[in-house]
């Protein structure tokens, strides 16, 4: 009898000590929520226009993190020596080329037998996303971008409808009949797919090159490539079908969109922000703000008190 009695003490004890470590860590959830909220409630006292953590580096692969997405790409850029004085205001981003098969291809076989007419609409549309996500990355800069849709317009007007004529154009030339201070060539170069079973991966590579419409001068140039790789170990026969499949699935089109992207962005952040430009972006503001405020009435106007626009008023 003893023995079962303090097999149920134990017990007790046991099942004590439980309820006191869940009553613990309920407590400590509730200081946490507590002291959560607290914080959050003064959101409305955070201003604007304060210094972004992290700006040329999120978005940007370490080391780290080749090594954990077993992504053997990389980019090799060149920035101009003078890039700061020279960085340009306009800039337009030319159609992109293709130098692919504009098969779809995996692990370097075409799965797909398209006739020439489908290769060349195929061709521009991959790359015409590239340069779509390298146009949307720029436009988050320091830059004014001619819009896409007027750019191809023009050429179109100038009969410049291949990357062989657009080449044959001196960048001055291009300069006057966008109204820009720099063009961005673009050429995708890698666009395939992978698959060994338990592994599937995306790669997708580009070159671009901005120059300048004045001189001609390269000011930046990026070349390399980004995998989007996806493996799913296994070593039970049945996992490894399994695996296998779902490996398969990771060959979809909104995985190859994102491994474009990826490499757009990493591109666009390699271009060093520019000081300069940035200046002369917030001076045009204010010119065009006083001369809205000259040509308005008073009462089209808004200016909270304590403002220097509202003491220059």
């Amino acid at each position: 009898m003893r023995s079962i009695n303090t097999s149920s003490h134990h017990r007790r004890v046991i099942s004590g000590r439980l309820l006191s470590t869940v009553a613990a860590s309920v407590v400590a959830g509730s200081v946490a929520l507590g002291g959560c909220s607290q914080t959050k409630s003064n959101y409305d006292q955070r201003t604007f226009f304060r210094e972004e953590q992290g700006l040329e580096t999120h978005g940007r692969k370490t080391w780290f993190d080749h090594l954990v997405e077993l992504d053997p790409g990389s980019l090799k850029t060149h920035v101009a020596a003078d890039y700061d004085q020279a960085a340009p205001e306009k800039i337009a981003v030319l159609p992109f080329t293709d130098r692919g098969t504009a098969q779809f291809v995996v692990d370097k076989v075409p799965l797909t037998h398209r006739t020439d007419g489908e290769q060349a609409d195929w061709a521009w549309t991959d790359a015409n996303r590239m340069r779509r996500d390298v146009n949307g990355y720029l436009a988050s800069r320091e830059f004014l971008e001619a819009n896409v849709i007027q750019v191809d317009e023009i050429l179109k007007e100038h009969g410049i409808d291949s990357g062989e004529k657009l080449n044959q154009v001196p960048p001055q030339m291009l300069g006057k009949w966008l109204g820009v201070d720099a063009v961005v060539y673009g050429n995708v170069s890698h666009y395939d797919a992978y698959y060994a079973l338990l592994l599937s991966a995306w790669q997708v590579g580009a070159d671009v090159r901005m120059v300048s419409t004045h001189n001609g001068e390269e000011l930046f140039s990026a070349d390399g490539s980004r995998y989007s790789v996806n493996f799913m170990p296994a070593f039970d026969p049945m996992d490894i079908v399994i695996n296998s499949g779902l490996s398969l699935l990771e060959l979809r089109d909104v995985t190859l969109a994102r491994a474009e992207e990826e490499d757009a962005r990493e591109i666009v952040l390699r271009l060093p922000r520019s000081e300069k430009l940035k200046n002369e972006l917030i001076e045009e503001a204010r010119r065009h703000d006083e001369v809205a405020l000259e040509t308005s009435d008073t009462g089209n106007t808004l200016s909270l008190p304590n403002t220097p626009l509202a003491e220059a008023r």
